[in-house]
């Protein structure tokens, strides 16, 4: 018997607190983007430009702040769980690209990768029972 194997009856629970720590963590990191205006929406979204998209940097910045403050809020919810899950793991795909591109290097990246893996993982797996979403 494999050590904890008990907790496993408690897979809905624990996606929960991974969404809710999720969630209230993107809220917290988005909202101040959000609430930056263009000028901070034009820095951000000038990260497409890893990717050659260099037109529009102010709603590519906007779209990754909404992406991360409501993204954040349905994801807490359990609120169209899997497409919030793919956008944010493209949004973090982006900060990886723009932290690798910036020379900051894996390690600077790292956190983005990690995350971005994780809300990949997440829209396989799904919300859960304890969601918006529930089936």
């Amino acid at each position: 018997m494999a050590a904890l194997s008990w907790l496993g009856k408690y897979k809905n629970t624990g996606l929960l607190l991974i969404r809710i720590g999720l969630g209230v963590m993107f809220i917290m990191h988005g909202y101040p983007k959000l609430l930056g205006g263009p000028a901070r929406w034009e820095g951000i979204g000038g990260a497409m430009g890893e990717v050659g998209i260099t037109f529009l940097p102010v709603v590519w910045g906007l779209l990754a702040a909404l992406a991360e403050t409501v993204g954040g809020l349905f994801f807490l919810l359990g609120f169209l769980s899997r497409p919030t899950a793919l956008i944010l793991a493209f949004t973090m795909l982006i900060a990886s690209l723009r932290h690798l591109g910036a020379g900051d290097g894996l390690m600077g990246a790292s956190h983005a990768i990690e995350i971005g893996i994780v809300f990949f993982g997440l829209a396989f797996i799904g919300p859960g029972k304890y969601s918006v979403d529930k089936r």
